[in-house]
C-alpha cells in the first residue's frame, strides 16, 4: 500500500450476512488484525485477488447470474472501479490475473470466463472467452456434471491451470486472443472431487486437495511442456471421519516444506510435511472456529475464514514443525476467504 501499511481484504457471504468486504490492517509483527472499514456492493464476494501493484483489488459476485467486480484500495475502504461484469457463467467460486484478464472459475456452469484488464486496472464492458468443460464423476450427486472450482496461474505464467471438482481433472490452458484453449486435461482418482490447487514454491509440484475424500494429490508439474503428472495420496486426517470431511483450502509454505490444508466438516487444519515427492501427515490443530473455507499463508502466519463461525483466525507457524499457533481472531460474518496485500 502507498502508506506502508499491511491490509488484509476480507471477503464474506452477503446472503448469509455477511458485511461485504472487510478491510483490516495486519500487524507485521503478530500477524494481528484490525478492522478498519467494510464496503457492500455486489452480492456475496465469496473470493477475492489483489492486482501485483497492490492497488486494485477483483471480486467474484458468487451468485447464480455470476460477476466479477474491481475496487481501487488506495485507502482504508475499497472504492468500486466501475460496474460489475457478467462472466457468463454461475456461481464464480475463484478468480486470478492471468496475461491481463481476470480468469474466474464457475462452479455451477463448469466453466471458465476471461475478462480482459484494463491497463489501468478497470475491467473491460463483457468476457472475451469462456471454456466449458464438460464431463462428470461417480459420486452422486456431487459429480453430475462439470464444477470448476479454482483456476489460476502456474508459477511460470505460461499455463492457467483450473481444477473441476465435478470431473475429478485438473485442465491446463492457455490464452490466445482473450479465449481460453485447452492444453491438456489431468485425470485424477474417481471420486475424489479435486478442489484448490496450491504449487510449491519451486514450482516443481502442485498439490491438490479433494473435497470428496479427504486427501491431497500430489503431482509433479513440468512448466516447460504444460505436463501434470499425479504421482500419490495422502490423507489429511489421522483417521477415516464419521461422516463427509469436506476439506476446502490448501497452501504451500514459503520454504517449500510443509503443505496445510483446512477441513470444514471436522474444523481442523491439517499439516503435512513434504518429503520428496511425498507428502507425510505431522498433525491437525483446531482451525480456531467453525467451517474454516479458506486458507491464506504469508511470510509465518495462517489466516483462516471460518465461515460458519462468522470469524477470521490467524496463527503463527512454527518454523521448524510447520505448527500453527493460534493467536487471536476477528469477527466478520460469513467470511468465505482473505487476500494479503
Amino acid at each position: 500500500m502507498a502508506d506502508g501499511r499491511r491490509r488484509a481484504f476480507i471477503g464474506s457471504f452477503t446472503a448469509a450476512g455477511g458485511p461485504g468486504i472487510v478491510t483490516a490492517e495486519v500487524d507485521a509483527g503478530s500477524g494481528a488484525l484490525t478492522v478498519l472499514s467494510s464496503v457492500n456492493v455486489v452480492q456475496d464476494p465469496s473470493y477475492l485477488t489483489l492486482a501485483p501493484d497492490g492497488e486494485t483489488l477483483y471480486a467474484v459476485s458468487e451468485t447464480a447470474e455470476g460477476a466479477v467486480a474491481a475496487y481501487r484500495v488506495a485507502g482504508d475502504k475499497p472504492e468500486p472501479a466501475g460496474r460489475p461484469v457478467p462472466v457468463d457463467g454461475s456461481s464464480p467460486t475463484h478468480l486470478s490475473l492471468f496475461a491481463g484478464h481476470v480468469l474466474t472459475a464457475n462452479y455451477g456452469s463448469g466453466s471458465v470466463t476471461a475478462v480482459p484488464v484494463r491497463p489501468d486496472g478497470t475491467l473491460a464492458r463483457s468476457a472475451s472467452g469462456v471454456l466449458r468443460h464438460s464431463g462428470a464423476g461417480p459420486h452422486t450427486p456431487r459429480q453430475q456434471r462439470p464444477h470448476a472450482h479454482q483456476v489460476q496461474p502456474d508459477p511460470s505464467g505460461r499455463w492457467a491451470v483450473s481444477v473441476d471438482l465435478g470431473t475429478d481433472s485438473v485442465r491446463v490452458c492457455t490464452l490466445t486472443d482473450g479465449a481460453l484453449v485447452l492444453h491438456r486435461e489431468t485425470a485424477l482418482r474417481p471420486g475424489s472431487g479435486p478442489r484448490h490447487l496450491a504449487f510449491h514454491p519451486e514450482g516443481s509440484h502442485a498439490y491438490v486437495v479433494n473435497e470428496l475424500s479427504p486427501s491431497v494429490t500430489v503431482c509433479r508439474w513440468d512448466a516447460a511442456r504444460g505436463v501434470l503428472t499425479p504421482l500419490s495420496e495422502t490423507p489429511v486426517l489421522p483417521g477415516a471421519p464419521a461422516r463427509d470431511a469436506y476439506p476446502s483450502g490448501i497452501a504451500t509454505s514459503p520454504d517449500g516444506r510443509f503443505v496445510w490444508t483446512a477441513t470444514r466438516g471436522e474444523d481442523v487444519l491439517s499439516v503435512l510435511a513434504v518429503e520428496g515427492e511425498e507428502l507425510r501427515l505431522v498433525t491437525t490443530v483446531h482451525c480456531g472456529g467453525h467451517w474454516p473455507r479458506a486458507l491464506t499463508a504469508r511470510g509465518g502466519f495462517l489466516y483462516v475464514a471460518n465461515e460458519r463461525s462468522g470469524d477470521v483466525t490467524w496463527f503463527a507457524v512454527d518454523p521448524l514443525t510447520g505448527v500453527p499457533r493460534r493467536g487471536g481472531s476477528i469477527r466478520v460474518t460469513a467470511a468465505s476467504c482473505v487476500a494479503l496485500g
